[in-house]
């Protein structure tokens, strides 16, 4: 059995396992944040480190390559982040870099991709043809399978079903647009709607679960709140199942996909979620793209990004494999 070594770089943290070619077992994994203040040589200095450091817990496996999946936008064929934001990188060779520090062949591909691709390979997904997900977090990801492979669109931007409007004249995005998806569904965004309604003198007791300091106020936060009954925190929930539920029901009536799967944090709240999100599908998109379509949550928590990246390193270096 050859091996193949996963990295998953969030603005966060940084994820490294070294993953059997079939997918079957994920040895080594180590993470560590990202701490990208510290300047993308010390960032790049460890990730060789953590695939290192998992390479060696697969001590005598055949390892054979190097899987790299990034937030974007990028140029996948030449290996090269074009920018990241939340890490400050511009043009970075990032596949050559590491496939150069480790002696290994390199792919890259989306973050989110990769996730995606990796519940399709391994997670929720698996044994669909056609799949399209969202990875709900700091900002909202997206990846598109069809036919079993990565769709990467004309110049590599397909999948950014985060900032899909949802209301023209809506809340301003961190991209510069008005009514993004991910403007009102993200994990901050959630933690925003939720402090405006504290502020707004609604009854609720989510002020208890920061002692008051409600810049402390996350998603989770409202997550807890909501599972333990807090009427005004089930509304945030039910609000961004609504918000959710439109852009899903509009990738339905695009795609037409066998799944979509819900990767992230997000996924915490459970049904309280994921019943209204489905009922809002319902509702907003053609029933037979409905009735064709399970909408799931992800199965791979931790370990999409690095599975998917090595499900991409597959398919890009060997694409009849």
């Amino acid at each position: 059995m050859r091996y193949i070594i996963g990295i998953d770089i969030g603005g966060t943290n940084l994820v490294v396992g070294t993953v059997a070619e079939d997918g079957s077992e994920v040895l080594g994994l180590v993470s560590e944040p990202t701490q990208s203040e510290r300047g993308a040589d010390t960032v790049l200095d460890r990730i060789v480190s953590l695939a290192r450091a998992s390479q060696q817990a697969a001590s005598g496996r055949d390892i054979v390559g190097v899987g790299i999946g990034a937030p974007g936008p990028l140029d996948t064929k030449r290996g090269v982040v074009l920018l990241t934001p939340n890490l400050g990188w511009t043009n970075m060779p990032l596949r050559d870099r590491l496939a150069s520090a480790l002696g290994l062949r390199a792919t890259l591909d989306n973050d989110a991709n990769c996730a995606i691709l990796g519940e399709w390979w391994r997670g929720a997904a698996r044994g669909a043809r056609h799949v399209v997900g969202l990875t709900v977090g700091t900002g909202i990801g997206g990846g598109i399978v069809l036919d079993g492979r990565i769709y990467h669109g004309a110049s590599d931007v397909a999948g950014e079903i985060g900032h899909m409007t949802i209301d023209s004249t809506g809340r301003r995005c961190k991209c510069g647009n008005y009514g993004c998806l991910e403007a009102y569904a993200s994990g901050p965004a959630i933690a925003a709607r939720a402090v405006e309604g504290i502020e707004a003198g609604v009854e609720t007791m989510l002020p208890g679960y920061v002692n008051g300091d409600l810049s402390l106020v996350t998603a989770q936060v409202v997550y807890e709140a909501a599972h333990d009954g807090d009427a005004f925190a089930l509304e945030v929930v039910r609000d961004t199942a609504q918000f959710l539920g439109a852009g899903v029901a509009n990738i339905l009536n695009i795609f037409n996909p066998d799944v979509v799967v819900i990767c992230g944090g997000v996924t915490l709240a459970g049904d309280r979620l994921f019943v209204p999100l489905r009922s809002e599908v319902n509702r907003r998109a053609f029933k037979p793209a409905v009735q064709a379509c399970r909408i799931v949550p992800g199965e791979l928590p931790g370990t999409a990004g690095v599975v998917g990246a090595v499900a991409a390193f597959r398919q890009q270096m060997e694409p009849s494999g």
